[in-house]
């Protein structure tokens, strides 16, 4: 779904996110990985929902059977019970000295990678744990040497009341490519770490390991939970690799030409003149740039959308703004341009972008915003998501502005 300039919007340039597309993929999501049975589904909502929105994106994956939210911090998990969720809640990032006793209190489920911060999550009350273990992703997570350690204190704080430990988890390394052979290892490690807890007498409600390649990719690492975070927002985890499942982008940035303007042959382009009209031919300026998100890199490789037609951007993308070839043509001022979106009619998509830029989905979309002004809708309703009205949650970004 392309929003078209038709539809109220700001002057300047806006990322416009469809709310359906959320349900739509977690639906696909949740059907795929529950073929050979029951497994739950996290959406995964860390950092303001990959650039969605967070609030809104968590409410729309609720709506659509997501059993569990997943954040990173205590503070993003914070502001999701203020906004009125109270399902299932996990957030697996902290620092000394966090407010894990606000956390207990909401009812949030935090994670521990070591006895240290075992006992500190303990001292603020009686709490809901997940052990993470680190199966060879060498980042966080208790590492091998220190499982026993870790099962046996938990196991200890559990019989004391103390704690409960809900879960025991791990994160794959490279399951965006299924042949690599970290991902048989991982597995394999993790199973050793679920009969070490077990041996220590933990009973964890869930256990998980998957992402959202591995939950596509590679079914005999689904166990009782899977985190689907990219995948969430319609963006393949595993480009090459992933079989067509119908998911589709929720997010489409766009603009306004704010000008449309000749050139000579031989005229350069932007900053240093790192592009050059090889003959006359015809530019426009697009209202966005580094300062928004838009990464610098993207001068001379990527493309956006112009008239129905991908047009070049040429020379470097600037803080403000970006300048794209229209190759003899002068829309008007107030034409609009599609950075990125779905891809259903011709446009670029944010693959597309981390492809002329040498990076992930990921980035592209979870980076973009600034000035940006961010708005949802809802293609199913075809009207302005209105969050308070239709959900429980009761504190959207209000102004629509992107909030980082």
């Amino acid at each position: 779904m392309i929003t078209r300039m038709s539809d109220p919007v700001p002057a300047r340039a806006e990322i416009v996110v469809d709310l359906a597309a959320v349900r739509h993929n977690v639906r696909i999501l949740k059907d795929l990985v529950s073929v050979d049975g029951p497994v739950q589904l996290m959406a995964v909502v860390k950092a303001d929902g990959y650039g969605h929105g967070m609030v809104e994106v968590a409410a729309a994956a609720r709506d659509a059977g997501a059993d569990w939210l997943g954040v990173a911090t205590i503070e993003e998990a914070l502001a999701l019970r203020a906004a009125g969720d109270h399902g299932p809640l996990l957030c697996w990032l902290s620092a000394p000295g966090d407010d894990f006793a606000a956390a207990v209190a909401a009812g949030i489920e935090v994670t521990a990678y070591s006895v240290a911060e075992l006992e500190e999550v303990a001292a603020a009350g009686p709490a809901r744990v997940q052990l993470k273990v680190d199966t060879g992703l060498s980042r966080g997570g208790a590492p091998r040497a220190e499982w026993e350690r870790l099962f046996s204190a938990a196991a200890d704080l559990e019989r004391q009341g103390r704690i409960t430990v809900t879960g025991i988890w791990s994160h794959f390394a490279a399951s965006d490519e299924p042949a690599h052979p970290a991902n048989g290892a991982q597995e394999a490690a993790f199973r050793e770490a679920l009969a070490l807890a077990d041996a220590a007498g933990l009973d964890p409600d869930v256990t998980h390991l998957a992402n959202s390649a591995a939950a596509i990719l590679r079914p005999s690492s689904h166990f009782d939970l899977v985190r689907c975070g990219i995948a969430v927002y319609g963006l393949d985890p595993a480009p090459g690799a992933s079989p067509r499942l119908g998911l589709r982008p929720a997010m489409t940035v766009r603009a306004r030409l704010v000008m449309s303007k000749a050139i000579r042959g031989g005229d350069g382009v932007s900053y240093g003149h790192t592009w050059h009209a090889p003959e006359d031919s015809t530019v426009g300026v697009v209202p966005v740039g580094y300062g928004d998100g838009i990464p610098r890199a993207a001068g001379n490789t990527a493309h956006v959308w112009v008239d129905d037609s991908q047009r070049p951007v040429r020379g470097r993308v600037c803080m403000d703004q970006l300048v794209v070839e229209l190759h003899g043509e002068l829309p008007p001022t107030g034409t609009e341009v599609v950075l990125f979106g779905p891809g259903d009619l011709g446009e670029p998509t944010a693959q597309d972008w981390a492809e002329a830029v040498d990076t992930i989905s990921y980035e592209i979309v979870t980076r973009v915003g600034g000035r940006l002004v961010r708005r949802h809708v809802d293609s199913e309703a075809d009207t302005e998501a209105d969050t308070e009205a239709d959900t429980d949650f009761s504190s959207a970004t209000g102004d629509g502005r992107t909030t980082r």
